[in-house]
């Protein structure tokens, strides 16, 4: 259920919308939806969002937010986003709370993937 004042959509800038689909539908299974030549949505992918046409790039270090994704298997992912033609950009580290580790994506955005600390 939508609710006002609650996150609702995330966009993200991509060079090459047909990288990023691949990529994405390679590494963690997510579909999409063409709204025109610049315009793509996510679905299947735990928040609705999509990607936009731009020569921009999402990265921490420039100030962008970082969306973060859910692992329960924190290695199998990380392979999965290199085999998939991502970058490790931080590998996995532990933090209060859990692990985690960066990668880009093709385009050269930044995200992160966390599990729940090993017991």
């Amino acid at each position: 259920m939508k609710e006002t004042g609650k996150i609702n959509y995330v966009e993200l800038p991509s060079r090459d919308l047909d990288v990023t689909k691949r990529f994405f539908a390679s590494a963690f299974g997510w579909s999409f939806v063409d709204y025109g030549p610049e315009y793509v949505a996510i679905e299947n992918a735990g928040l609705d969002g999509g990607f936009f046409k731009s020569d921009k790039v999402a990265t921490t270090s420039n100030g962008s937010a970082l969306i973060v994704l859910y692992s329960t298997d924190l290695e199998g992912t990380l392979d999965k986003v290199t085999s998939s033609g991502g970058t490790i950009v931080q590998d996995i580290f532990s933090f209060p709370g859990g692990r985690r580790f960066h990668f880009s994506d093709p385009n050269g955005n930044e995200y992160a993937v966390w599990s729940e600390p090993v017991v």
